[in-house]
């Protein structure tokens, strides 16, 4: 090899270890870009949700506190306190536990300044959160590769949100990266396709849809049918909004699910109900009712920004053992949230800044 190959390999050389260290700068940089990126959006995240729990935390935590200062713990103290748990839609059961908790840990602990038991109750609620269906959540809409298109039939009452969580699910889903497709199968409300159609489009999504009085279970199998061929990963299917009649909900459910059986063995791979938040214990009970005629999969609770009822998350979780799956702290289509234990008692209780009480609580678990 001459001198002035060589001279060009040194060259070519160094110029190959530069453009390394240059790609391994690139890489860093961007990973640090990605980081900081996410931890905005969950910054951004959880102030949204204490925002949206407002008015739960004061007539909630805010009462706690002002109940507990300079007092000692006594009888009358406890019953105080379960007076604000139920006052907060807590519900009986949880309450009663919760309760029960508190002064086996009064008493393990000897503890005498009720000012402890703020921090206390934050720990047992926690802890019936993360032990609950609902710590197992799906954070950021992802789906298995096996399941597509992932089929979900959304079920609720009339006028609890029903509509624009369709919406904001096909967004959320499609922010994720995802191709959804969404069935208009509620066909005996007037104007409930238009609706749809408006918040399918904010979301960019297609959606499917009929004439009003349309067999219902004919637009969900044209909906998985189309989704199939145009090769979609999500399907979210509406459903009409009633309680009234439960056979004829079941028989309808039932026709719908056995429809789409027929292009797809799973579906629906899952059931959600919509709940408002809003009315409070009512909620539950409407629940329980729709646990009779169908197996629900998750719950989507609604318009937590607009009331001090938050606690019945709790109760929901707790009483019923179905995951809580997505919580409304807004009316804009990215106020739906995966539902996050963590966050939200950190919401619930937080302080001005709870950023480093939210990481405290994750280490913990």
């Amino acid at each position: 090899m001459s001198f002035f190959d060589k001279f060009k390999k040194k060259i070519s050389d160094a110029v190959e270890q530069v453009q390394t260290k240059i790609e391994m700068v690139s890489d860093t940089v961007t990973e640090t870009v990605s980081n900081v990126a996410q931890a905005t959006s969950e910054v951004l995240k959880f102030n949204k949700l204490k925002q949206g729990l407002n008015k739960t935390r004061q007539s909630f935590a805010n009462t706690l506190q002002t109940l507990l200062g300079g007092r000692k713990i006594d009888s009358k103290l406890l019953d105080e306190i379960e007076e604000i748990l139920i006052t907060a839609d807590i519900g009986l059961t949880t309450t009663d536990k919760l309760i029960e908790r508190l002064k086996l840990r009064v008493k393990k602990d000897n503890l005498e300044n009720a000012e402890s038991i703020y921090g206390i109750l934050k720990e047992e609620i926690y802890s019936i959160l993360i032990t609950s269906p609902s710590a197992n959540n799906d954070k950021v809409f992802a789906i298995n590769e096996n399941e597509k298109p992932k089929v979900i039939l959304v079920i609720g009452v009339n006028g609890v949100g029903k509509t624009t969580t369709i919406g904001k699910l096909a967004h959320n889903f499609k922010e994720a990266g995802h191709e959804v497709m969404i069935g208009a199968a509620d066909t005996f409300r007037a104007a409930a396709n238009e609706q749809l159609e408006i918040w399918a489009n904010r979301a960019g999504v297609d959606i499917v849809q009929r004439g009003m009085g349309a067999d219902p279970a004919s637009v969900a199998f044209d909906t998985l049918q189309s989704a199939i061929a145009k090769k979609k990963d999500i399907v979210i299917i509406d459903t009409a909004g009633r309680l009234h009649n439960k056979g004829h909900l079941m028989q309808e459910l039932e026709k719908i699910s056995r429809v789409m059986k027929k292009q797809k063995e799973s579906a629906p791979d899952e059931v959600f109900l919509v709940l408002d938040a809003t009315t409070g214990q009512n909620a539950i009970n409407q629940a329980k009712e729709f646990m009779k005629v169908t197996g629900l999969t998750g719950i989507v609770l609604t318009k937590l920004d607009g009331t001090a009822k938050g606690g019945v998350v709790i109760a929901i979780a707790d009483e019923l053992q179905i995951p809580v799956r997505y919580i409304g702290v807004g009316e804009q289509i990215n106020d739906l949230q995966a539902f996050d234990p963590t966050y939200f008692v950190e919401a619930l209780f937080g302080s001005e800044d709870g950023t480093e009480t939210v990481l405290e609580l994750e280490n913990e678990n």
